[in-house]
């Protein structure tokens, strides 16, 4: 489907927790590609699940990774490099923060929600990435994912949106840092998406129905969209970018009316 091959490159993709996830589709295109994958799943609640998925694609490892517990992030880059020996991409697909602190008025947003919301979106990229660099040893490729509401007023979104600022700070630096290594850091900003979690932003619907009305292409995107761009930059494709937001919206970012 995709035409480019990632035969011989090996990576880590933390984010998929069912077959609805950007993260999972993200998985497919990288796996037809030809890249051995290592993904995670947070709790035994999920593992299951994330065996089920990684069966499909042939050879992928699953470990477990809680992003807010240190050990666990140095563990799973252990058994990586012992599995893989090094790496050439990381994934960060994972975000959370708690349906009462979207469902509100963003000044009703709880001290220990901020703290949670923007730990798991927005700081866990950076322990990731510390842990994923020794494995990175002829330079690679970082992908996180964010959405337009680092930017603009999304009503639902609230303290998400302040996260997704936070992340794409946290890119550019990355990109200024790393960049003499090799290592790119790049983030893909999609549309509107049907994933379970976007289900539970209060007026997701209206926002999806809009973003195809008023988007140049007059129309939603679609999860192999992302995962197509998301590929292209864990290719050598996309060699000379990094620092990138990347927005996949069908255009949808350009409209001022």
């Amino acid at each position: 489907m995709y035409p480019i091959d990632l035969s011989g490159k090996k990576g880590v993709i933390l984010g998929v927790a069912n077959d609805r996830s950007i993260a999972w589709s993200v998985a497919r295109a990288l796996a037809q590609a030809g890249a051995r994958l290592a993904l995670t799943y947070q709790n035994d609640r999920l593992k299951e699940r994330v065996d089920r998925l990684a069966a499909t694609l042939g050879g992928a490892l699953v470990l477990p990774c809680d992003a807010t517990d240190d050990a666990q992030i140095a563990a799973l880059f252990q058994q990586v490099g012992q599995s893989f020996g090094d790496i050439s991409f990381l994934v960060h697909s994972i975000a959370y923060a708690n349906r009462e602190d979207l469902a509100g008025d963003f000044f009703q947003t709880s001290r220990e929600g901020f703290k949670l919301a923007l730990e798991i979106s927005a700081y866990s990229l950076l322990p990731l990435v510390k842990h994923a660099l020794p494995l990175m040893t002829g330079g690679g490729s970082v992908v996180t994912m964010t959405f337009q509401a680092s930017q603009r007023v999304y009503p639902g979104y609230n303290v998400m949106g302040t996260a997704k600022a936070a992340l794409e700070q946290e890119v550019r630096q990355l990109a200024g840092e790393l960049g003499a290594r090799n290592i790119r850091v790049n983030a893909v900003s999609p549309g509107p998406l049907e994933t379970l979690a976007a289900r539970g932003i209060h007026g997701f619907m209206d926002l999806k129905r809009v973003h195809a009305e008023r988007s140049p292409m007059r129309r939603n995107i679609t999860p192999e969209e992302v995962a197509a761009t998301a590929l292209f930059l864990c290719s050598d494709m996309s060699s000379g970018i990094t620092g990138a937001i990347i927005p996949v919206d069908a255009g949808y970012h350009i409209m001022g009316v």
